[in-house]
């Protein structure tokens, strides 16, 4: 159930254009995530790190945005409201529908079975999740590039003061 939620909040986050829902959605999602990763292990440590990196990227996020777009106003879109309610139905009804559900759940349990192994610090670096980890990794150390080449000392800050 709280992978369908954070699959309806991923598919929610594509219509959004405001900076201050996007920020609340993925923190929304965030701590979902964060919370079916620590139900995975014996220890949140994993969970509790993934969440405070998050929310401290979260934070300059936030305050770059609101430089830039301070008195922006918040317009509720219909659309979002529509997919929402879509996407709820649809969850109720394959939760209610016991066939599917059960298929899901099956799928859902052999996605993450990692009970089975013994070292519970090697769950990360599966052979499955390689590719994600090796990526993440990757793009995180081209986002720290690209930030230390943007704030250079000589070139000021990232907002002008005028």
């Amino acid at each position: 159930m709280m992978l369908m939620i954070i699959m309806m909040m991923s598919t929610s986050l594509i219509l959004l254009n405001h900076p201050m829902s996007i920020g609340f959605t993925l923190l929304l999602s965030t701590v979902m995530i964060s919370m079916m990763t620590g139900t995975m292990n014996s220890t949140f440590w994993f969970s509790y790190i993934l969440f405070l990196v998050m929310i401290g990227g979260m934070l300059i996020l936030f305050v770059y945005m609101t430089s830039i777009a301070s008195n922006e106003k918040f317009k509720f879109s219909m659309k979002i409201l529509m997919l929402n309610l879509l996407l709820m139905t649809t969850m109720l009804f394959l939760k209610n529908h016991k066939q599917s559900f059960l298929l899901l759940k099956l799928k859902e349990t052999k996605m993450f079975n990692y009970e089975k192994m013994m070292n519970e610090s090697l769950k990360y670096f599966t052979p499955s999740l390689n590719i994600i980890m090796i990526s993440s990794m990757i793009y995180l150390l081209i986002a720290l590039v690209m930030i230390v080449k943007i704030t250079k000392k000589s070139k000021g800050p990232i907002r002008q003061k005028f």
